[in-house]
């Protein structure tokens, strides 16, 4: 989906996604100390948010205004100041290099050219022990799991984003199973997730 098909997507409803954080966003990140956060693709900001309530700073970055717009009236609703909301494609956006304690991707599918060179971007922004957290949608998801895009072009694979992180120290990479509750009860989404670190 392009910027104007969120844009109108964040529009015709309250909020797409929960307000709370994704469930391994709260698993990987709750015990790390605070400092600067980058969370590429923020969508509504339920993660920045989150994150900004346990003390980081944290820089939210998205192309479609509409979506944070959104996560500025959450935040605000919730009397949270350290987001700074930022208006940018992903594709082009270039952080500062060695810039940030964490650096959160959630759910961010691109072509896997693309997806490799954002890769490449949000690692090069981590400081010294630095954090990087990736969690998305996995390619085994569209046979056997719920939900999410089915063009596996833009699926994550554990091994395509561990290979997209060399130098960086891996602490988890793995598939891993998130419920989902639906109309028709309870499904199981395979979500990729993993967690690295600049020595």
């Amino acid at each position: 989906m392009d910027r104007q098909q969120w844009d109108e997507r964040y529009a015709s409803t309250g909020l797409i996604w929960s307000a709370e954080p994704n469930r391994f966003v709260v698993e990987e990140l709750a015990g790390l100390a605070p400092g600067r956060a980058l969370d590429l693709g923020t969508g509504e900001g339920r993660n920045a948010i989150w994150l900004a309530e346990r003390g980081w700073q944290v820089t939210a970055v998205d192309f479609s205004a509409v979506a944070l717009a959104k996560g500025a009236k959450l935040a605000e609703s919730r009397a949270v100041t350290a987001v700074r909301w930022v208006e940018a494609d992903l594709r082009e956006y270039r952080p500062d290099p060695g810039a940030y304690d964490l650096v959160l991707l959630a759910y961010i599918h691109l072509p896997r050219g693309e997806f490799g060179a954002l890769l490449e971007a949000a690692a090069s922004a981590l400081a010294p022990g630095g954090t990087l957290l990736v969690v998305g949608h996995d390619v085994d998801n569209i046979a056997h799991g719920h939900g999410g895009p089915q063009d596996p072009g833009i699926l994550h694979r554990v091994d395509d984003v561990v290979a997209g992180l060399p130098g960086l120290t891996i602490a988890r990479a793995e598939q891993a199973r998130r419920p989902v509750q639906t109309d028709e009860g309870e499904r199981v989404a395979i979500d990729t997730v993993v967690r690295a670190q600049r020595s």
